[in-house]
C-alpha cells in the first residue's frame, strides 16, 4: 500500500502541483491539504480517492501559483481607526505636536494591505476542473506504484504460502503416526508403574485409555481446516480485487489451527513443524499488512 506520486500542470490562470504519498493502514484514511479558499474541493477529492483505494493512509497536498496575480491596495479600517484615535489622544495631551499627515498615516504598517483579487465564478470553475483532472492523473500514478509493489509482494506471499502448505503436508504425515506413538508411550508408562506391583492392568481398560488419549491428540481436523484455509488464500490472491482484510482474517485462522496442533502434539517432530508453521504464518501475516 506504499507509494508516491506527483502531477503538475499549468493554464492561463495558474500553475498547480499535486503530491501524494501512501503508507500502510488497516483501513482507508485520507488526509487532504488544500489552498485557502478551495476547501469545497475536499469532498470531491475524498470521493475520488475512495473509489480507487480501499486501504492505506493517503495524504494529498495541492499547491497553486497564480501566473498573473491581480493585487490591489486596501485600507484596513480597523487599524486606521486605532491610529486616528491614538493621534487624537496625543494631540489632546500635547497640543504643540503637529497633527499627522495622510502620507504618514498610510505609511504605517498595517494601514494599507495588499489584497489578491479573487477570481470570478467562471474562472474559479475552470481552475477547479483543471485541478481535478490533475488529481486523476496523480491517482493513476499512485495506483501504478501500489500495483507494482503488490506484484512484488505477491511473489513473496506465494512462496510463504507454499512453505505453509509443505509444512502442513509434513505434519499430516507425522499425524498418522501419532496413535502408535501414544500407544507405545502409554505402555511404557504403565509398565513402569506396575513393575513392582503384583497386580496387572486389564488389557481392555488399557486399550480404552489409549483410545481416549488418541482421540484427544487427533490433529486431523486441524490439518483439514488448515488445508482449507490454504486453498482459500490461494483463491483470494488470484482475484483482481482488494483482499488484504480477508487475508488478514485468514492469518488469524491459520494461527488458531496451528496453536491447537502444537497443544495436541504427542511427538517432538510434529511440535517442531508446528513451531515452524507459526513462524512462517507470522511472516505471511506481516506481509499481508502491506497489501490492499
Amino acid at each position: 500500500m506504499t507509494g508516491f506520486a506527483r502531477a503538475a500542470g499549468t493554464d492561463n490562470v495558474c500553475a498547480w502541483t499535486w503530491e501524494t504519498k501512501s503508507v500502510n493502514g488497516k483501513g482507508l484514511d485520507v488526509r487532504v491539504r488544500l489552498p485557502r479558499g478551495y476547501d469545497a474541493l475536499e469532498t470531491q477529492v475524498r470521493e475520488r480517492v475512495a473509489k480507487r483505494f480501499k486501504r492505506g493512509n493517503i495524504s494529498l497536498n495541492l499547491e497553486l501559483t497564480w501566473i498573473n496575480p491581480q493585487i490591489t491596495l486596501q485600507v484596513n479600517k480597523d487599524v486606521l481607526g486605532q491610529v486616528v484615535r491614538a493621534a487624537e489622544v496625543v494631540q489632546s495631551t500635547m497640543p504643540s505636536v503637529q497633527a499627522p499627515c495622510v502620507d504618514g498615516i498610510l505609511a504605517l504598517r498595517g494601514v494599507l494591505e495588499h489584497v489578491e483579487v479573487q477570481l470570478d465564478a467562471d474562472d474559479l470553475k475552470t481552475v477547479e476542473k483543471t485541478v481535478l483532472q490533475g488529481l486523476e492523473c496523480m491517482l493513476d500514478s499512485l495506483s501504478e506504484a501500489r500495483n507494482a509493489e503488490g506484484q512484488r509482494l505477491d511473489k513473496v506471499l506465494q512462496t510463504q504460502l507454499a512453505d505453509i502448505e509443505t509444512l502442513s503436508q509434513q505434519a499430516a504425515t507425522l499425524a498418522v503416526m501419532q496413535p502408535e506413538i501414544i500407544r507405545q508411550r502409554l505402555a511404557k508408562q504403565v509398565q513402569a508403574l506396575i513393575q513392582d506391583v503384583e497386580e496387572t492392568i486389564n488389557p481392555e481398560r488399557l486399550a480404552q485409555e489409549a483410545a481416549l488419549l488418541m482421540i484427544k491428540a487427533d490433529v486431523r481436523e486441524e490439518l483439514d481446516r488448515l488445508e482449507a484455509h490454504i486453498a482459500a488464500a490461494h483463491s483470494l490472491m488470484a482475484k483482481g480485487e482488494p483482499v488484504g482484510r480477508r487475508l488478514d482474517f485468514l492469518c488469524q485462522e491459520f494461527n488458531r489451527e496451528v496453536n491447537t496442533l502444537c497443544s495436541k502434539s504427542a511427538d517432538t517432530e510434529l511440535t517442531k513443524i508446528g513451531l515452524e508453521l507459526k513462524s512462517i504464518i507470522e511472516q505471511f501475516r506481516e506481509q499481508v499488512q502491506n497489501i490492499e
